[in-house]
C-alpha cells in the first residue's frame, strides 16, 4: 500500500467466531490503530466487538488498500484469512488465542510489542508456498483450490479403505490403500501430515509431501517431491464417494474416476513474525531442546 502525504494506513481484523477474548482485546487494539493514524476493516465475526467499524467478508478484504491483517484466533482461522487475502500478497500476522499456534506464533501479551515492530518496520516477514488443487471429472476442470497447509483425499465411509493411484509428473509411483492421502505443503508438514508420522519440512523447502494415512501396506511412506513436479492423484471409489479437503475447512464430494492435479501455487502467504527463526517456533510450540 502507498504511503506518504494523502495516504493513510489501514489494516483488517480477522478473528474466530465466538471467541471471548475478542471483545476484551478490541477496545485496545482499536485505540492503538487510531492512536497510530491506521484505519481499520473488520470481517463480520469481529464486528460486534467493534464498535461501529466497517465489516467486511473476508474474501472482500483482498480487495481493499490494506498493510496487513490481525488474526485473532487459532490456525484455522489463520488459514481462512491466508486463503482469502493470499491473491492480493496482503501480509498476515497472527495472534494466538488457541492451544497450540504454528501459524498463530505471537502470544497475546506480545500483540502490542508485535504492533510496535510493524510499525518500525523491524518485524520480520516470512513467504509461504501454497499448494494449487484442480479437480477434474470426466476431462473438464470442476473445482479449484488453494492451500496453504494441506489438500487431502479422505474416506466417506469408516470402514473402506480409499483407492488411489499416484503419479509425479506423469510417471507412476503406486497405488496407494489408505484411510487418507495428504499433499502438504512445507507449512503444513507441521499439521495433519506431521500427526500422520511425516516429517517436518523447513518452511524455506522448496517442496511438497505426498504422506498416506494409516496405509494398508507398511512400504507406503510419507514421500517428498519438488515443488515444480505435478502430483496426479486418480480416485478409484468404486460407487461410494469419497472427499477432497482444503486446509481441513473447505471442500468437496469426488467421486470413482475424478482425478486431482495437484502443484504449486501462483499465490503465496506473507506471514509477518517475530520469532528468530523456525527452530525457536518448534520449541515453542513442541518444546524441543528442552533438558
Amino acid at each position: 500500500m502507498e504511503t506518504g502525504p494523502g495516504f493513510r494506513k489501514a489494516v483488517g481484523i480477522v478473528s474466530k467466531p465466538n471467541k471471548p477474548e475478542v471483545a476484551e482485546i478490541m477496545p485496545g487494539l482499536m485505540n492503538w490503530l487510531r492512536a497510530h493514524g491506521y484505519d481499520f476493516i473488520v470481517d463480520p465475526e469481529t464486528a460486534p466487538h467493534a464498535g461501529g467499524a466497517l465489516a467486511v467478508s473476508r474474501v472482500e478484504m483482498a480487495s481493499r488498500q490494506l498493510d496487513f491483517v490481525i488474526v485473532l484466533g487459532g490456525d484455522g482461522t489463520f488459514l481462512s484469512a491466508a486463503r482469502a487475502v493470499a491473491r492480493s500478497g496482503i501480509p498476515i500476522v497472527g495472534v494466538n488465542l488457541g492451544a497450540l499456534g504454528f501459524l498463530t506464533e505471537v502470544p497475546l501479551e506480545e500483540l502490542y510489542p508485535t504492533l510496535e515492530s510493524i510499525e518500525k518496520g523491524s518485524c520480520g516477514l516470512d513467504i509461504r508456498a501454497m499448494v494449487h488443487c484442480e479437480v477434474t471429472r470426466h476431462g473438464e476442470v470442476i473445482a479449484k483450490f488453494d492451500a496453504l497447509n494441506d489438500v487431502v483425499v479422505g474416506k466417506a465411509t469408516i470402514a473402506r479403505l480409499n483407492h488411489c493411484d499416484v503419479y509425479i509428473d506423469k510417471a507412476f509411483v503406486s497405488r496407494y490403500q489408505a484411510d487418507s492421502l495428504i499433499v502438504s505443503t512445507p507449512t503444513g508438514s507441521t499439521a495433519y501430515s506431521l500427526a500422520a508420522g511425516g516429517p517436518i519440512l523447513m518452511p524455506e523447502v522448496q517442496g511438497f509431501l505426498v504422506t498416506p494415512v494409516s496405509a494398508h501396506s507398511l512400504t507406503h511412506r510419507p514421500l517428498v517431491v519438488r515443488d515444480t513436479s505435478q502430483i496426479e492423484i486418480v480416485v478409484m471409489t468404486g460407487q461410494e464417494e469419497a472427499y477432497l479437503s482444503i486446509d481441513g475447512q473447505a471442500g468437496m464430494p469426488i467421486e470413482d474416476g475424478d482425478r486431482l492435479y495437484c502443484r504449486k501455487s501462483e499465490y503465496q502467504v506473507k506471514l509477518l513474525h517475530t520469532k528468530g527463526t523456525f527452530f525457536d517456533v518448534l520449541h515453542s510450540k513442541l518444546k524441543w531442546g528442552q533438558r
